[in-house]
């Protein structure tokens, strides 16, 4: 009797290793993300709250159970901005496709001259799915150290550093990267596209390759 019993437990081992083991290939099998940073842990978002285009506040809670596209960004931006967010609207039925959760979402740098209702009116130019988000600086630095997309105020009587700038002074740039970081349904930082720098040409990160690595990621994570 204890022969047969040891014979079945023997049997049960092998089987839950196979299985195991067909798991693990399984997963191995999966291809990876060629083109985006990629990270295998996810890096956590501190706490945070902005507030969207309608006025709501927008915090970690709205990154849960969602893929997030987000990217830094401004109203009076006059090449990077528009280009990219004409590019993910290009491609959003596809992101959709891909994830039906997926949300863009983009960040003004710039404050004092994007409020709410002129972020209301701009990203619904580009996709009324869009989301556009602010807050003042003293939230914004946090948020973008934390999610690695810094920015930087460019005036003629302000350093690159300075936001303070005088009052009434409206002859200011904002340089800002152009990537757009990946973040998963739990609300963590998955990867981060990058764009190609090409002379006399503005930055964008490519559609395809885009939604290739949009594509792998997201299998990786089911």
């Amino acid at each position: 009797m204890n022969k047969h019993i040891y014979s079945i437990i023997a049997l049960i081992s092998i089987c839950a290793g196979a299985a195991g083991f067909y798991l693990i290939s399984q997963t191995k099998q999966l291809p990876l993300p060629e083109y985006a940073l990629h990270y295998q842990q996810a890096r956590p978002i501190s706490a945070f709250t902005l507030t969207d285009e309608l006025g709501q506040p927008f915090n970690n809670k709205q990154l849960r159970d969602k893929w997030s596209l987000v990217f830094f960004g401004y109203t009076s931006c006059p090449d990077v901005c528009p280009t990219t967010l004409q590019n993910l609207n290009f491609i959003y039925d596809d992101l959709v496709t891909i994830a039906n959760n997926s949300q863009v979402l983009l960040v003004s740098v710039d404050p004092k001259r994007d409020s709410r209702e002129k972020l209301e009116q701009y990203i619904g130019y580009f996709n009324p799915n869009f989301k556009a988000l602010r807050a003042e600086h003293d939230v914004l630095f946090p948020f973008s150290r934390n999610l690695g997309l810094m920015y930087a105020i460019t005036s003629k009587e302000a350093s690159k550093s300075d936001v303070n700038l005088p009052a009434g002074d409206e002859s200011y740039w904002v340089d800002h990267s152009a990537s757009l970081v990946l973040v998963n349904p739990a609300g963590m930082i998955a990867a981060i596209f990058r764009p190609e720098q090409v002379v006399g040409e503005v930055p964008s990160i490519d559609s395809e390759k885009l939604l290739s690595d949009y594509q792998r990621i997201v299998a990786l994570y089911k």
